[in-house]
């Protein structure tokens, strides 16, 4: 059996939850084939699917929203990249078909989001599970006449799959395709180097994570010298000026480039971000508080913040509050209006398209 995953490129978040999904699914099945089809960053893939064995086909299949930065959208450059797409997935779907078929084994396709996945799957003549907490036409619908073309292919796209892997924090998805609503989808925190545990056991605490995904937010690094009495961990910045002054406050850690922010998330209280998919499950699932910066003009946003306050304990931020430096990291956390949600949605998953892909085996 392969399974083909079709990944959406828009940030880091969708390639992380597939990567939770995969691990569970390939603990179920080790002799299955598993496939990321995807434009995500390479360093972040190997880092995500570190261990697992799995076959990288680096094919760009959606646009998404494209951004200035992890806070702003930009929906004139989102128009002139998803007509470019248009122009090129025909060339792009009838190679990944006739790589697919090389391969002489039955196949299941997963899309995470990209539309385009539909018809993969059915010159495949392959079952369809979709995942996800919302679609492509959830997120431009909002924007305007100038994307209602693009709603209405999205939208018949998702209304050809088999099964849909509703992940929480959702936005509407009515796509009249059978449901399996998932908790929360996060992989395990993996040991960390030695050095770095004792660092982080060393004054100063609390340790706060800063994390703004794969989108990127410029901060002014002499914001974090304003909390002396807070460590914060960062990922290592690609800019060498940006990492060589983040290197010299004392209260900064940067992390080392095969550590990933869940795995140093055991060792942290709280957690200061955008609004985002898997960061806020990793977070809700290691029980950390979460700064949250408002985030406008994408319409995951407010499902995402929904989620946070009824299932996390959190402080909401402006972006003023951000560029500031006032994040209440000292001030108490407003409470969750419902219960903490399980972190079991990754197998939940990996059951569900097992599920499918014995059953289409069983068909043939």
């Amino acid at each position: 059996m392969l399974i083909y995953v079709c990944i959406s490129s828009h940030g880091f978040g969708h390639a992380a939850r597939q990567a939770a999904m995969l691990r569970e699914l390939h603990a179920l099945r080790p002799d299955w084939t598993l496939v990321i089809s995807t434009m995500v960053d390479r360093h972040f893939l190997e880092l995500v699917f570190r261990d697992l064995p799995v076959v990288l086909r680096p094919v760009q299949w959606d646009v998404g929203m494209l951004q200035a930065d992890a806070l702003g959208a930009d929906p004139a450059a989102t128009l002139e990249a998803l007509q470019d797409l248009e122009d090129a997935l025909p060339q792009r779907l009838d190679q990944e078909v006739a790589w697919i078929r090389r391969q002489e084994a039955p196949v299941l396709v997963v899309g995470d989001i990209p539309p385009v996945a539909a018809e993969l799957a059915e010159r495949l003549q392959a079952p369809l599970v979709w995942m996800g907490n919302f679609g492509w036409d959830d997120i431009y619908e909002p924007l305007g006449s100038a994307f209602e073309g693009w709603v209405r292919r999205a939208r018949a796209c998702y209304q050809r799959g088999s099964l849909l892997l509703r992940c929480p924090f959702s936005l509407a998805m009515r796509w009249s395709v059978q449901e399996i609503a998932l908790t929360l989808v996060a992989a395990q925190p993996r040991p960390i180097p030695g050095a770095l545990v004792a660092e982080l056991q060393e004054p100063p605490s609390p340790a706060v994570l800063v994390g703004f995904g794969g989108l990127g937010l410029g901060l002014d690094p002499a914001l974090f010298q304003r909390w002396p009495d807070h460590r914060f961990l960062l990922n290592r910045p690609r800019n060498p000026d940006l990492r060589d002054h983040l290197a010299l406050i004392k209260n900064v850690t940067l992390l080392p480039d095969d550590v990933r922010p869940l795995d140093v998330m055991p060792y942290c209280r709280r957690h200061l971000g955008k609004p985002g998919f898997s960061s806020f499950c990793e977070a809700m699932a290691a029980n950390l508080g979460l700064h949250v910066v408002q985030r406008d003009g994408f319409a995951e946003a407010a499902a995402l913040m929904d989620g946070l306050r009824q299932h996390a304990f959190h402080r909401v931020l402006r972006r003023e509050d951000l560029e500031s430096g006032r994040w209440g990291l000292d001030q108490p956390l407003q409470p969750p209006s419902h219960n903490r949600l399980a972190a079991t949605g990754a197998l939940e998953a990996a059951q569900a398209v097992q599920r499918v892909a014995i059953d289409t085996v069983q068909r043939i």
